[in-house]
C-alpha cells in the first residue's frame, strides 16, 4: 500500500516518482534551472520507440524568455492559459507521422511520443518539479506560429515547474488547489488486465 509520504494511493510498491507524480495547477514563482530542463529532455530522448525512429519533437519556451513564452501561451486554449502562465517552462509536443527509414505511416508515433512524455514527467518528479500535460491547444495556431513542416503534427502541451504549496491567495487559486488536492483514483488492474479474452480479468491481478 502507499505510505503516508506518497501523494498517490498506490496498491503496490512502485518507483517514488510514480507514487508522487501529479498535475498541479499552481506553480511557484521560481525559474526552472536550465540543467533540469536538459535532464528532463534527456530522459525523454531515451524512451523506446518503434524501429528507434524517435518520432517526437519538443518545442520549448522558458517563462523568463518573455516573447517566446507568450507566443507559446497563445497556442493554449484560454482555460489553460490562466494557470499555465505561471509555469517555469512550457513545451509543445509534435510527432513525425511517417517512418524515416521507409517513409511509410507510423501508426505508433503517438504511443512513442506518450512514452517519451512519460519519461520526461517522471524525471521531473524525481528532481522536485511537477508536470501538467494538456490536450487543450489550438492546433492551427501552433502550425502557423511555429511553421511546422509537412508531416509534422502538433499534439499536446506540457507545463513544468515547482509546485506552489502556499495557502491559496484568492478564490481562483482556491479552486485550483481544490482540484489538485481532490481524491486521486485509478481503475483497478482487474478492469484493465485480461487473460484469455477481452474483459476476462487475469487471475493474478484479482
Amino acid at each position: 500500500m502507499a505510505s503516508s509520504e506518497t501523494r498517490n494511493p498506490v496498491d503496490l510498491p512502485v518507483l517514488s516518482a510514480i507514487a508522487n507524480r501529479w498535475s498541479p495547477y499552481r506553480f511557484a514563482n521560481q525559474a526552472v534551472e536550465d540543467e533540469k530542463i536538459r535532464r528532463v529532455l534527456e530522459a525523454a530522448r531515451w524512451a523506446a520507440s518503434s524501429f528507434n525512429d524517435q518520432p517526437w519533437y519538443f518545442i520549448v519556451a522558458r517563462r523568463r524568455d518573455e516573447p517566446e513564452f507568450q507566443t507559446m501561451l497563445e497556442c493554449l486554449m484560454e482555460a489553460n492559459q490562466a494557470w499555465a502562465s505561471r509555469a517555469g517552462v512550457l513545451m509543445l509536443t509534435c510527432i513525425r507521422t511517417t517512418f524515416q527509414y521507409n517513409g511509410k505511416p507510423n501508426r505508433v508515433a503517438l504511443h512513442d511520443l506518450g512514452q517519451a512524455a512519460g519519461y520526461l514527467a517522471l524525471q521531473a518528479t524525481e528532481m522536485g518539479l511537477q508536470v501538467h500535460q494538456m490536450a487543450g491547444i489550438n492546433l492551427s495556431v501552433v502550425r502557423q506560429k511555429y511553421e511546422l513542416p509537412e508531416g509534422v503534427e502538433p499534439q499536446t502541451a506540457i507545463a513544468i515547474g515547482y509546485p506552489d504549496t502556499t495557502a491559496p491567495a484568492d478564490e481562483q487559486n482556491q479552486q485550483w488547489a481544490d482540484r489538485e488536492n481532490g481524491a486521486r483514483k485509478r481503475n483497478p488492474l482487474s478492469a484493465q488486465v485480461f487473460t484469455g479474452k477481452f474483459g476476462q480479468s487475469s487471475p493474478f491481478v484479482d
